[in-house]
């Protein structure tokens, strides 16, 4: 398990110290493909397996954001092609186990973590998949420069209390409760306004009236460039799914990022799974019916 997260991690520092990050892309290029998804199921994955993919993807450029194993290939009716090489995703889970005590001893429960590798492969990588499969997505194109109705509404259905206030920092006020933004037309683009709005909203998911986010007692004095990165990696994956260029990017955060990883692992494993959260959340509650909406 170790080898795995110290591997990823390795990765991602490189990616960090180079400047080239998956997670800062020009999502509007690659509408419909920005999100990898499983093919058989059609699951989108999910936290570092987000981040892992997209960095096969920048590599080869594949038109699809579908993957499967060997043997879903296989069950769809095809093959991965011979030769072709896999990319390493994971799956982390809880269990417990149980242990008989001495005697009149009482029985004990352990619960521990563990974490599974699958290897998956794109579908480009495979031959004979259905053409439903391996067909590239069909979607419109957005404005670059306008509001876009889809992300206003999504955020309106989320009930996060945005204010404009006609200055040049964007910041959430957990007293307040509320998100204090520049006006839009400041912004380059409509890309950057959303993206940094999205930053934000990663923040907003964590006040203690919603998923009361701590990460004092796992990172201690580097919670604040934890919190950081969540909300970015957070922004990233939305980002990604409206097929925005947000410019996600924290000027000074990039040193702060690789020293918190060289000095943990695992760390940005628990950042992306606290920025999935946080996506998942946002997206429960757009999902909300009109009436639970209004309460």
């Amino acid at each position: 398990m170790r080898d795995f997260y110290a591997d990823v991690t390795a990765k991602i520092l490189v990616e960090l110290k180079a400047g080239t990050l998956s997670w800062r892309r020009p999502w509007s290029a690659t509408p419909g493909r920005n999100v990898p998804c499983n093919a058989a199921t059609a699951r989108p994955y999910s936290g570092t397996n987000v981040v892992l993919l997209w960095m096969a993807m920048r590599t080869h450029d594949w038109p699809t954001a579908r993957f499967a194993t060997f043997k879903q290939a296989l069950e769809l009716g095809g093959h991965v092609r011979k030769g072709e090489h896999g990319h390493h995703i994971c799956y982390v889970g809880n269990n417990r186990k149980f242990i008989e005590g001495d005697g009149d001893e009482e029985l004990t429960v352990h619960a521990y973590r563990f974490l599974k590798t699958y290897t998956v492969f794109n579908v480009a990588q495979c031959d004979g998949l259905p053409a439903h499969i391996t067909a590239p997505p069909i979607v419109k194109p957005r404005h670059r420069d306008a509001r876009d109705p889809l992300i206003e509404e999504f955020i309106a259905t989320t009930g996060a209390k945005v204010i404009e206030d006609g200055g040049d920092r964007a910041f959430f006020q957990p007293k307040l409760d509320r998100i204090v933004m520049p006006a839009f037309i400041t912004f380059d683009s409509a890309g950057a306004y959303y993206g940094t709005l999205f930053h934000e909203l990663g923040h907003w998911t964590g006040h203690e009236t919603r998923l009361n986010r701590d990460l004092m007692q796992r990172f201690d004095r580097q919670a604040h460039v934890a919190e950081e990165l969540v909300a970015e990696l957070a922004a990233a994956f939305l980002c990604a799914e409206f097929s925005i260029d947000g410019d996600t990017k924290l000027p000074g955060y990039i040193d702060h990022y690789i020293k918190l990883l060289e000095g943990d692992a695992s760390a940005f494993f628990t950042c992306a799974s606290k920025a999935q959260a946080a996506v998942d959340y946002l997206r429960e509650l757009a999902l909300r019916e009109p009436a639970q909406a209004a309460e």
